[in-house]
C-alpha cells in the first residue's frame, strides 16, 4: 500500500512539473519573435522651457514726494491745480516774502557801500595813503556783504516752491492765507509714466531672478489686463525673518492706468531655450541610473540616460535621446532590451496640459 502511495505522489509531481514547464512565457516569447507585446510610445521632442514664479508685489511712482516748505510763512499765492501735469521747476506755491526782501535790500546796501569804499581805498594804495592791512581789511568786508546778499537771496528763492520733477500734483492741502513750516504737506507730486513694482522672492529662486528679466504683472482693477515690464534691480541683502529678497522691476505707464499703492501679482519668466521633453513615467529607475525603452521597428532598445530638471508630468533628458525618437511610455514593465512591440498607440512627447 505504501510502494502504491509513494508511486502516485511521484507520478503527480512529474505531471505538475511538465505542466508547468509548459506554461508560455510571454516576454520570452515577446523576445524569441513569437507574440508582440502591446505598448503605447510617445514621441521625443523639443520643446521651450521657460521658469515662472509668481510673487506679490506693490506699485510705486517712478519718482514721488510730499511738497512741504523749507520756511515758516503764509501762503501767498497758489500756483496749481490739483491733477496737473507740471514740469520740472514749474512754479507751484508763493510764500509771503516781504522781510527776507526787505533784508535782501538791505545786503545788497551793505555790500554796495563796502565795495565803494574798497575801491577808493583801493586807488589810493599805490601812494602809500593806506596800508596794505586795513586794503585787506575792506576787502574782506566786501566779501563778508557778498555772502550775506548770497545768503538772502537764498531765503528768497524758497519762498517760491518749485515742482523737483515732471509728474502729477496730488490734492491740495493748503489755501492762499495758510501757515505753513516744514511739518505741513502742502500736496503731493508723482512721476508715473513707469511704475516701480517692489515684491519679495523666496531664498530658493534667488538664483533664478536676473536683471532684465521679463515679468509679467496683473491688478484686480484690470483683470483681463497683463502688464510687462523687466527687472531693474536686486537688493543685496535678504530680510532675516522671511528669507527673501526684495526685488524692484519697471513697468511702463505711459496711460497712467496703474496708480502707486495698487497691490500686483507677479510672473516672471525665464526662458531656458529649447530642451528635450519627455513624460515622467516612461523612465525606468535601477539603482543609481535611470533608462527608457527605445522603440525603432518595433524592437526595443534600452538606453540609459541622464535627466534634467522635472516639471509636472514631464522630465528634461540632458542626454541620451535624439528629437524624433519613439520611448515607450506604457508597458516598461513588460519589456526587455530586444523585445518585439506591438504599438498600440502614439502621443506626442509633451501632450499634455502642463505649462512649460
Amino acid at each position: 500500500m505504501k510502494s502504491r502511495t509513494r508511486l502516485f505522489l511521484t507520478c503527480l509531481s512529474l505531471f505538475i512539473f511538465v505542466a508547468c514547464d509548459d506554461e508560455p512565457d510571454s516576454n520570452a516569447r515577446g523576445s524569441r519573435g513569437g507574440g508582440a507585446i502591446k505598448v503605447v510610445t510617445a514621441r521625443v521632442e523639443m520643446q521651450a522651457l521657460v521658469d515662472e514664479i509668481q510673487a506679490l508685489g506693490t506699485a510705486n511712482a517712478n519718482e514721488s514726494v510730499e511738497i512741504r516748505s523749507r520756511v515758516t510763512s503764509l501762503v501767498e499765492r497758489v500756483a496749481f491745480e490739483e491733477g496737473q501735469i507740471v514740469k520740472a521747476g514749474q512754479l507751484l506755491i508763493e510764500l509771503e516774502s516781504s522781510e527776507i526782501v526787505a533784508g535782501l535790500a538791505l545786503a545788497e546796501a551793505a555790500l554796495s557801500e563796502s565795495m565803494s569804499l574798497y575801491k577808493r581805498n583801493e586807488s589810493l594804495s599805490n601812494t602809500q595813503a593806506i596800508s596794505a592791512s586795513n586794503l585787506e581789511q575792506l576787502l574782506a568786508s566786501v566779501r563778508v556783504n557778498e555772502a550775506l546778499v548770497l545768503a538772502a537771496q537764498a531765503r528768497l528763492a524758497i519762498t517760491r516752491i518749485r515742482a523737483p520733477f515732471s509728474g502729477r500734483i496730488g490734492l491740495r492741502r493748503v489755501s492762499p492765507g495758510s501757515f505753513v513750516d516744514s511739518s505741513t504737506v502742502i500736496t503731493t507730486l508723482d512721476d508715473v509714466t513707469s511704475i516701480k513694482l517692489d515684491f519679495s522672492v523666496p531664498e530658493m529662486f534667488v538664483t533664478v531672478v536676473k536683471e532684465g528679466m521679463l515679468i509679467l504683472a496683473r491688478s484686480i482693477v484690470y483683470p483681463d489686463r497683463v502688464f510687462k515690464g523687466r527687472v531693474a534691480s536686486i537688493d543685496t541683502r535678504l530680510d532675516p525673518v522671511s528669507r527673501a529678497v526684495l526685488v524692484r522691476a519697471i513697468i511702463p505707464n505711459a496711460d497712467g492706468a496703474l496708480k502707486p499703492g495698487m497691490f500686483m501679482t507677479v510672473d516672471l519668466q525665464r526662458d531656458r531655450g529649447d530642451v528635450l521633453v519627455v513624460p515622467e513615467q516612461a523612465i525606468v529607475p535601477e539603482g543609481t541610473t535611470q533608462y527608457v525603452f527605445v522603440v525603432t521597428n518595433d524592437v526595443v532598445e534600452k538606453r540609459a540616460v541622464i535627466l534634467g530638471r522635472r516639471i509636472p508630468g514631464f522630465v528634461v533628458i540632458r542626454e541620451g535621446l535624439v528629437a524624433g525618437e519613439s520611448i515607450v511610455t506604457e508597458g516598461t514593465g513588460k519589456v526587455r532590451q530586444d523585445s518585439r512591440v506591438e504599438v498600440i498607440g502614439q502621443t506626442s512627447g509633451t501632450e499634455s496640459n502642463a505649462d512649460f
